[in-house]
């Protein structure tokens, strides 16, 4: 019997294959590829012993397992799903709208002026000589709150001499990241969220994960001072820019805070 195939059934497929396509995607990257193929394998049982042999109490079983499987799979995959959630988000950008509906941001930006820039630059090399350790984030479209919240309030104006003591070995605020926000320092001894990516070098510490994980949930512009080499490392969309000098540094974070 045959049956109608419109622009509908192309699109209605075209979608399915990208989703998938995508699912498989994300699954990959959290090295979680076994298990997307085993879910897939399950979907494709369910479907034949319900829908084509049309067993009633195989089939019902399989439904229960189907409904309290998804709520599993959501408590399993929280971290990937955020991150897969994150990313779509990321690439439609709708920069136009977020600037209609944060008006702010026009006016204070993310901090790209040079004042902003200077001292965050000249306080990192300092830091790099002596190598006291700093977790420096820099907020950009998406906001921080939440991880602000985890540390102490400052709310203070961006200044050279003021972050270098908050990272001094002897502070109590150096061990946790500063988040900078609209040209001011807001928060201190802020906790990150910690990457568990097996493609991190071994020789980076605990600072350049929780950097890794601040920018791969994040759009921030994240900056590492290494206590044991005095390296200085931007994090941005879960990529690395190692070994930086001030030269690169401050250009790196001219020309992403303008974006």
């Amino acid at each position: 019997m045959f049956f109608e195939f419109g622009i509908k059934d192309i699109i209605d497929i075209t979608l399915v294959a990208l989703m998938l396509y995508y699912i498989y995607r994300l699954m990959k990257e959290s090295r979680s590829l076994n298990v997307f193929i085993g879910i897939m394998m399950f979907v494709v049982l369910w479907l034949l012993v319900s829908q084509i042999l049309e067993m009633r109490l195989l089939g019902s079983i399989m439904d229960k397992l189907v409904s309290v499987g998804v709520i599993g799979l959501i408590i399993l995959f929280q971290e990937d799903i955020r991150k897969f959630l994150y990313n779509i988000g990321a690439h439609q950008r709708m920069r136009l709208l977020l600037r209609f509906f944060q008006q702010e941001k026009e006016e204070g930006g993310s901090g790209a002026s040079r004042e902003t820039i200077v001292p965050i630059v000249l306080a990192c090399m300092n830091m790099s000589k002596r190598k006291v350790g700093a977790l420096i984030v820099i907020e950009r479209t998406t906001p921080l709150d939440d991880i602000a919240d985890t540390g102490d309030k400052i709310d203070a104006n961006i200044n050279q001499r003021l972050i270098e003591n908050i990272f001094f070995k002897n502070s109590p605020l150096h061990d946790g990241a500063m988040v900078i926000s609209r040209q001011r320092i807001k928060a201190a001894g802020c906790i990150l969220p910690v990457s568990h990516s097996l493609d991190i070098p071994k020789e980076l510490g605990l600072r350049h994960r929780a950097a890794m994980g601040m920018s791969q949930d994040s759009d921030a512009v994240v900056i590492v001072v290494s206590e044991e080499t005095g390296g200085i490392t931007v994090a941005i969309k879960g990529q690395f820019q190692l070994r930086l000098s001030a030269e690169k540094l401050e250009s790196v974070l001219t020309e992403e805070l303008k974006k």
